[in-house]
């Protein structure tokens, strides 16, 4: 049978259209080719930050002088890479920390994003490794051991945000913070209430025994990874007793999530530990960068800084075993 022969219309029809479809491909092709691709375009792209009046807030922000004395000059290496998502943050942390080393003399920094800081040689140089919401880093199995050694024999490590986004495929480096990445129903416009676990601890005297509400982006931790309070001395989670902390589990990327009461749900925020000879300490504080200028937030990333150098001597045993007292909520929200 003679197949009906299609009208110029048609035909023109269908070469506009592959025409089209072919112009889209190019158009992505090219978009995804002029998307930042390396490291440094990305960084270079993500951080715009911060200006000279968001300086001035953090400098005002950054305590004007160390808790504890260090017993000798200190040194902090900071790592700011990131493989996965890339917090605008970053910059302000790591300005907040230079303030941080310039004001009080607790210590002086170096600030990093290679690899090759992974080393026994160059990390025997420093006290502290902190790790500025670096996400998805990816050492070598020597690197790895480089930092495992570095804690293990008595170094200090500081967590900041999402450096709880880290080490997926690693679960040494999971449990050295304490935690990985399970979603952030507490997004980073909203203001949380929180729970202060330990209001006579040293690293929350910044709270001042208070429970208190702050506007940042809190994680909660995958179960199986998160090394719970007969590992860890938990100093802040979120307050669950208030109804915007409970509200924001409605999200239906959540909400199956949960498992009974959501009055029961427990997220930690930040603690502190010994693995081996060493210190931990970690806060999921510092999503946002305002958060780098909020004057309670930059003592408790001090003291928590103190306690990792080996200067400030405080109680690590295990929340489980610690027999706390009751925990202090925030106040009712006005």
């Amino acid at each position: 049978m003679k197949k009906p022969s299609r009208s110029p219309l048609n035909t023109l029809t269908l070469l506009v259209a592959g025409a089209a479809l072919a112009g889209s491909a190019l158009f992505a092709q090219q978009q995804k080719k002029d998307e930042p691709q390396t490291w440094e375009e990305k960084k270079a792209a993500r951080f715009t930050g911060p200006n000279d009046e968001q300086k001035q807030l953090i400098a005002e922000a950054v305590p004007s002088k160390a808790t504890a004395k260090p017993a000798k000059p200190r040194k902090i290496l900071a790592m700011y890479r990131c493989e996965g998502f890339i917090h605008t943050s970053i910059p302000f942390g790591n300005y907040a920390l230079q303030q941080m080393a310039e004001k009080t003399g607790a210590f002086s920094v170096d600030l990093a994003d290679t690899y090759d800081i992974f080393t026994p040689e160059n990390l025997a140089k420093y006290d502290v490794l902190l790790f500025n919401s670096t996400t998805h880093l990816q050492p070598n199995d020597a690197q790895k051991k480089a930092i495992l050694d570095f804690i293990n024999g008595g170094g200090g490590v500081v967590g900041i945000h999402a450096a709880a986004d880290n080490f997926g495929d690693w679960p040494e480096g999971v449990a050295m913070i304490g935690g990985v990445f399970n979603g952030h129903p507490w997004g980073a416009g909203g203001t949380w209430a929180f729970k202060n676990e330990d209001p006579t601890h040293k690293l929350n005297a910044a709270f001042g025994g208070k429970g208190f509400w702050h506007t940042d982006e809190i994680y909660w931790y995958k179960p199986e990874s998160f090394q719970g309070r007969d590992k860890l001395r938990v100093l802040l989670s979120l307050d669950m007793s208030k109804e915007a902390n409970q509200k924001a589990l409605d999200n239906e990327r959540y909400k199956d999530m949960v498992q009974g009461d959501r009055k029961d749900v427990d997220v930690a925020v930040s603690w502190c530990r010994k693995i081996g000879e060493g210190r931990l300490f970690f806060t999921n504080l510092g999503h946002r960068d305002d958060t780098f200028w909020n004057p309670e937030v930059m003592q408790h990333l001090l003291d928590g800084i103190q306690f990792a150098l080996g200067d400030m001597e405080v109680d690590t045993t295990p929340s489980a075993e610690a027999h706390l007292g009751d925990p202090v909520l925030a106040p009712e929200k006005e």
